[in-house]
């Protein structure tokens, strides 16, 4: 098996109130050291909404050893010692395949693959056959609506099937 293209690792650290500008200042410093490790491909720092206290951060790396290599650093342990005053628990960690996290919102569970597959057919199916009829008089009446790869783009009619002679 081969491994992900990129890691993730979604960070949530629960902030004691009274305390987010100085946790905000802290991942200012921390983020600037993540970025010097090898195969750090970046870093989004995720406010949390008006009312709650959850930041969620969200590294990316190349490989899931590189990662481990910045998560187990000495440095990164001596800069979590300087936020624990500021958090009302430990973060949490997790590490997930690249694009699943933008697959699936932190912290909920992610729906059943035959959810998605429906949900997704429900969608695409009727856009596939309402957007052609709907922009179909609009992209030929412009410049260049007779071109063929035009046509076959909005012509929703059956083609008839050609005759190719072949000569033996």
């Amino acid at each position: 098996m081969t491994e992900p293209t990129e890691v993730v690792s979604v960070i949530r650290h629960d902030v004691r109130p009274e305390h987010q500008q100085a946790y905000e200042a802290w991942t200012r410093a921390i983020v600037p050291i993540a970025q010097t490790f090898a195969g750090h491909h970046g870093v989004a720092v995720i406010r949390p909404p008006e009312g709650e206290l959850t930041y969620t951060v969200v590294l990316h790396f190349d490989t899931l050893d590189h990662l481990r290599a910045w998560l187990e650093s000495d440095v990164r342990q001596r800069l979590l010692v300087q936020v624990q005053p500021h958090l009302s628990h430990p973060g949490d960690v997790e590490i997930r395949p690249g694009l699943d996290f933008w697959l699936s919102a932190p912290g909920r569970r992610r729906p059943a693959p035959h959810r998605q597959f429906l949900l997704a057919l429900s969608v695409i199916f009727p856009l596939s056959l309402l957007v052609p009829l709907a922009l179909g008089p609009l992209l030929g009446r412009l410049p260049g609506g007779d071109l063929p790869v035009v046509r076959a783009l909005v012509d929703q009619r059956p083609q008839p099937a050609r005759m190719i002679e072949v000569h033996a």
